[in-house]
């Protein structure tokens, strides 16, 4: 089957907008009518006029287009496709951590689940985490959760202090300091650029820290003609296209692999993106109740933003 030219049919047919993240995999990527990081899809979902949104990326993504569109369609290829700091932060454990701390503000990561935005007062992404720690008043305590190593560095970004949900994303956790080392001792030339998820220890190492988007900007204006990328392997693919004639070497994790993906990322294939544009399934729904209190702290970001 042609999945580009089936895909490409059903999107006509159910008046749809497939929303895809770097991180997936490079055919989706193409098909897609927008591609981006976290912010950057919210704002696509917050303002399409299509009827349905079909979600490439992972659970909490599609979620937070259905908090956005509570009453359109919102498809997931694959409802499997969680992610490992959302998973990091349930709801029951999230709420003791909140309520004992009551005059704290709280900022969550948009990598969490509705339930867990719904307890906060707003969302940040890491393209925007800095700008909205920084518009809260410097009065109010703030809760950053779920993830400690962007909320760390936000920190140092702003000079606030913050108490950090210990959470950690499992790709970016795992990138080796030493491994990073060699490849600058191998590539003197290069530039490293690196996910603001990153352990400290890593970012130590990099010459620019930002979002996947704000990585995929710098690859762009620099000067330099090679580049090691520390974050999730998807995002080349993008860079590569926008500069072919720069290289691109992909950052190695701990466990013996040449790159780093994300196996929740790559649960999504084209032959399921096909098929529940077919079928209309697997659908994103909430618990009622839970969609307005959620929507709340996201709207709130996307104004700061």
């Amino acid at each position: 089957m042609d999945y580009e030219k089936e895909i490409g049919r059903l999107k006509q047919e159910l008046n749809a907008v497939i929303l895809a993240h770097y991180y997936q995999e490079s055919e989706i990527q193409d098909v897609a009518d927008f591609v981006g990081d976290s912010l950057a899809l919210a704002q696509q979902a917050e303002k399409t006029q299509a009827d349905v949104i079909v979600f490439c990326g992972v659970h909490f993504m599609a979620e937070t287009a259905k908090l956005l569109n509570p009453t359109k369609l919102v498809l997931l290829p694959d409802l499997a496709a969680g992610c490992s700091l959302s998973d990091r932060c349930p709801p029951g454990l999230f709420k003791q951590f909140r309520d004992r701390h009551p005059q704290h503000f709280v900022v969550t990561y948009v990598n969490s689940s509705a339930a867990v935005k719904a307890m906060s007062d707003v969302i940040c992404t890491s393209s925007n985490a800095v700008k909205v720690v920084s518009k809260i008043p410097g009065d109010r305590p703030i809760l950053f959760a779920p993830d400690q190593h962007l909320g760390r560095y936000v920190m140092k970004q702003t000079g606030r202090d913050m108490i950090l949900w210990p959470g950690s994303c499992m790709v970016h956790e795992i990138f080796s300091e030493k491994r990073v080392v060699q490849l600058k001792v191998e590539h003197p030339g290069a530039e490293v650029i690196a996910h603001p998820e990153c352990e400290e220890a890593v970012l130590n190492h990099a010459d620019f820290i930002g979002s996947t988007k704000q990585l995929l900007e710098r690859t762009k204006t620099s000067p330099k003609k090679a580049f090691i990328v520390v974050t999730e392997a998807g995002i080349m693919h993008q860079m590569e296209k926008a500069s072919p004639e720069k290289t691109f070497i992909p950052a190695p994790p701990t466990n013996g692999c040449s790159c780093n993906e994300c196996p929740h990322m790559k649960l999504n294939t084209m032959e399921k993106l096909y098929l529940c544009m077919r079928d209309r399934t697997p659908k994103l729904e909430l618990p009622p109740g839970l969609g307005e209190a959620a929507a709340k702290p996201l709207k709130l970001m996307l104004e700061w933003s």
